[in-house]
């Protein structure tokens, strides 16, 4: 027996050396964790995809040291109202997120979502990309699939319908239900619709997530509609990219906050979403809650009111690809006519061709942007995509840092940063990333606080942020300056662990 012993002890030996091997060390770094609290300094220790340690930390023998030159190491940042999804299977590198610090999005927004959602989570095990993905479970989606004829409130049968396939999604992991009133075939649902799904949000402990019937005109009433569900269903209840979209509007973000406020006081949580852009984008047909495109005060109403035809840009149109980039003003100057007479013919010739198109177009003050921002329960997100001539898919979180916190000091450092990580997971339902903690997912983003910048504009919508080093995936470096061509994202589902 006694000759055996060496060589299991050389055994051991090297067993323990993997062991320890297996673990990295970022050190000399400054911590902002995600809960708000001051930065500090020392170290995080990353093993087998998750934060082990956090503090002054020694390394250990053979253990991957990472120095990280004093800067900020905070918890990977969790887009959490995006459209990314539409093209990351195809740029699974994703770089426009990873240069921006993004490491978690959330998809299924404004009332469309893939179906079933299982099979397209489980795309990630076959086809893996870099950034982790979760999604809602589309109103839309499930509307449109329930109901042949939409333009009209759901009847009891399509209700359970709906009712179903809601259910089934939810058990697949969806984190919730999105929805999106100012869009087919939401926009003819009521309330009660939204009602009767929101008590199985309730059963399966899941949330809601809102593009509101309304932006602009109709603000007030859409905000209390969504107030009343959180109070009817007890459900949280989120805004998307919250809002003042009209020009009668701007000045009065204290006013909505005080509306939010009254909510959460009467024990209805009510949260918001928001990226940090003056424009917004979405169809040509949002402007027109009636759907009536034939009523001409209407399109001047719209552009008035609403936004002007210099600040509307054309980023799709399927039936005449020449005209993207263009503004309304550009189009109608060339066509010697009216921007209103423009707009119509714009709409009524997509429509004819049931043909893709999109607006951006600017109906916001950064003065509102700046207060909304600051409101406690507000989080950031993108909205955007790969895709896209917005620059807030590929600059949002980056804008914040610079413009924000650097800039204009509405923010400081770790409240930008607890916008970006723990509150936009609390207010989608992640309990187990958006902090740096222990037994927390190892998703962190390494950057110079005084260098991070956006670049993105609408002229290079595409150019790359500067100022993140460093970004780790589930414990694996995924972004180190450039892509690594680690692929190491997982689906987040209600239930993942």
């Amino acid at each position: 027996m006694l000759r055996y012993f060496p060589l299991l002890l050389l055994v051991l030996t090297f067993s323990c050396q993997a062991e320890k091997v297996s673990s990295t060390l970022i050190e000399n770094v400054r911590i902002a964790d995600g809960s708000g609290n001051p930065v500090f300094e020392g170290a995080v220790r990353i093993d087998k995809g998750q934060i082990k340690e956090v503090g002054t930390l020694q390394a250990l023998p053979g253990e991957n040291r990472i120095n990280g030159a004093g800067k900020i190491l905070a918890p990977g940042f969790i887009d959490t109202h995006s459209h990314h999804s539409d093209a990351l299977f195809e740029q699974p590198e994703a770089a426009k997120l990873l240069s921006q610090g993004v490491t978690t999005i959330i998809v299924g927004l404004d009332g469309f979502s893939r179906y079933p959602l299982k099979n397209w989570l489980q795309r990630i095990d076959t086809l893996p990309i870099a950034v982790n993905m979760g999604s809602f479970a589309g109103h839309n989606t499930l509307r449109e699939m329930a109901m042949a004829d939409f333009k009209r409130p759901a009847n009891p049968k399509e209700l359970a319908f709906m009712d179903s396939l809601l259910r089934q999604e939810l058990a697949a992991g969806a984190l919730g239900m999105s929805s999106g009133l100012e869009y087919d075939p939401g926009i003819y649902a009521d309330a009660s619709e939204l009602q009767f799904l929101g008590k199985t949000l309730k059963q399966y402990d899941s949330r809601y997530s809102s593009h509101l019937r309304s932006e602009d005109r109709y603000l007030w009433e859409a905000v209390r509609e969504i107030i009343e569900l959180g109070k009817t269903t007890g459900i949280p209840v989120n805004i998307s990219h919250i809002k003042l979209a009209m020009v009668d509007l701007w000045g009065q973000a204290d006013k909505l906050l005080a509306l939010l406020n009254s909510a959460r006081a009467a024990g209805i949580a009510v949260t918001a979403d928001l990226y940090p852009y003056e424009y917004w984008q979405s169809t040509m047909t949002v402007l027109f809650p009636d759907r009536n495109f034939d009523d001409d005060q209407a399109y001047e109403f719209a552009l008035t009111a609403l936004t002007r035809p210099e600040f509307m840009i054309i980023a799709d149109y399927e039936a005449d690809t020449s005209l993207v980039g263009l503004t309304l003003a550009d189009i109608a100057a060339a066509r010697e006519e009216p921007a209103e007479k423009t707009y119509k013919y714009l709409i009524k010739t997509a429509l004819e061709a049931q043909a893709d198109e999109s607006i951006i177009c600017k109906s916001m003050t950064e003065d509102d942007i700046a207060i909304l921002l600051k409101w406690p329960y507000t989080n950031i997100c993108t909205d955007g995509a790969f895709h896209s001539l917005h620059p807030r898919g590929t600059g949002s979180f980056p804008r914040i840092l610079s413009k924000y916190v650097r800039q204009r000091k509405d923010l400081s450092l770790e409240q930008a940063i607890q916008k970006m990580s723990a509150q936009a997971a609390a207010n989608v339902g992640i309990k187990d990333r958006g902090q740096i903690a222990p037994d927390f997912w190892a998703d962190l983003v390494l950057f110079d606080a005084e260098r991070i910048t956006d670049h993105a504009n609408f002229d290079a919508p595409d150019a790359l942020s500067s100022g993140v080093a460093k970004v780790w995936v589930n414990g694996d470096l995924v972004w180190d300056g450039k892509p690594t061509n680690v692929f190491s994202g997982q689906a987040i589902t209600k239930n993942h662990e």
